[in-house]
């Protein structure tokens, strides 16, 4: 899930937020101030009920993003490194680079989400209770109660053992520590997500037929969700599975055709995409790549204004190049290269362009790991 805008870096690590995250920053704010607040504690002024519900999901928010750091400080802890944090539609995301060592260091980076969040609702909860003693029942302590309540939910949902949920990543660490199979782990987990996924669906089906509305069909919007992360993690696994040990420099296309950022669109098409059959050309200045163009860039240029138009024009910029380097495990580099909208990467020594890893270049590496760990069993 890619950040639609970042809001700067907490712990060292960069945060963004989907913009998805306004849709239920919405829906919480308006079922507190609107349905569950006016409720409990009626007459109230409006502002007043406003200004709760929009207090407690800003903090409910603060509260995702604190569980998401504790995963990536955790993870930096364990040897990992993390690319950001971003907020989105369904909570949150630390995105790490690499895979946890042992089964040890995925249970730590796993389970210390859960904790933080259980933390944070005891926390609150306390502080409700003070509140109550002092005799105050009104917003104040309804959005302390809420607070405590939806922390608690969330550490309760998150260790249940599935993926691609925290207690998922929990069931694999111990999978792997029974079996000493990483992958026989990821793929009990990820079946595990699909068969909590299917049960979320039929039980938010069934709620909203009985008269629960939007509360059924959000229970199976979370469940078809799961199903398909759950798919993709088990399909994640089970190619790197087949990569494992494989470096970049084992697949990559050495010393590729390269051209000037300064060609026009027109000598691209009529001189290198028939003559070289490339689909990719990387733009390099002194042997440093400075930006990539594909045929899917070129395409988006009008055929009369191709005489004129410079491929630095509509190449991936510099900043958005996807680099890898020879030695750098392939398993380090699928994530960043699923997230490139381009699908490749440039693959450098120093700052000098040395090769260049396509779609092609991974599925024919999964296909040679996928007939050795076959060949393998067959033994």
């Amino acid at each position: 899930m890619r950040a639609s805008f970042r809001i700067g870096r907490v712990a060292g690590v960069p945060v963004g937020v989907n913009w998805s995250v306004l849709v239920i920053f919405a829906l919480i704010a308006w079922a507190l101030s609107a349905s569950q607040f006016p409720q409990v504690y009626p007459g109230r002024p409006g502002w007043a009920y406003l200004l709760a519900g929009l207090s407690a999901a800003v903090v409910f928010f603060l509260g995702l993003l604190a569980h998401e750091v504790s995963h990536a400080v955790v993870a930096k802890r364990n040897g990992l490194a993390v690319e950001g944090i971003t907020l989105w539609l369904f909570g949150g995301v630390a995105e790490l680079r690499g895979e946890a060592k042992d089964p040890g260091a995925e249970l730590r980076i796993a389970g210390v989400g859960p904790l933080v969040s259980l933390l944070l609702g005891l926390f609150f909860g306390g502080i409700a209770l003070a509140v109550a003693v002092t005799g105050e029942r009104g917003l104040l302590l309804g959005a302390l109660s809420w607070l405590a309540g939806i922390n608690v939910l969330l550490a309760v949902f998150n260790i249940l053992p599935a993926a691609p949920l925290d207690g998922g990543r929990l069931l694999r660490a111990a999978v792997w520590k029974a079996t000493g199979d990483r992958t026989k782990g990821s793929v009990v987990a990820a079946r595990a997500g699909w068969v909590l996924g299917v049960a979320l669906i039929g039980l938010g089906l069934w709620r909203f037929l009985v008269g629960a509305g939007v509360g059924g069909l959000w229970l199976a919007l979370i469940g078809w969700f799961l199903i398909g992360a759950a798919g993709l993690e088990e399909r994640q696994a089970r190619v790197g599975s087949a990569l494992r040990g494989v470096r970049v420099g084992d697949v990559m296309t050495a010393q590729p055709q390269t051209a000037s950022g300064e060609m026009t669109v027109a000598d691209f098409v009529d001189h290198y995409l028939f003559a070289y059959r490339h689909t990719a050309l990387p733009l390099v200045e002194q042997g440093r790549p400075v930006g990539l163009v594909t045929l899917d860039r070129v395409r988006g240029v009008s055929p009369d204004q191709r005489g004129t138009t410079r491929l630095a024009e509509v190449a991936c910029r510099a900043d958005d190049l996807v680099l890898a380097r020879p030695e750098e495990e392939l398993t380090d580099l699928l994530p960043r290269l699923s997230a490139c909208a381009d699908g490749r990467a440039l693959v450098v020594t120093g700052d000098q362009l040395v090769g260049i890893v396509s779609p092609t270049d991974i599925s024919r590496a999964v296909q040679r790991g996928t007939l050795r760990d076959q060949v393998t069993t067959d033994r």
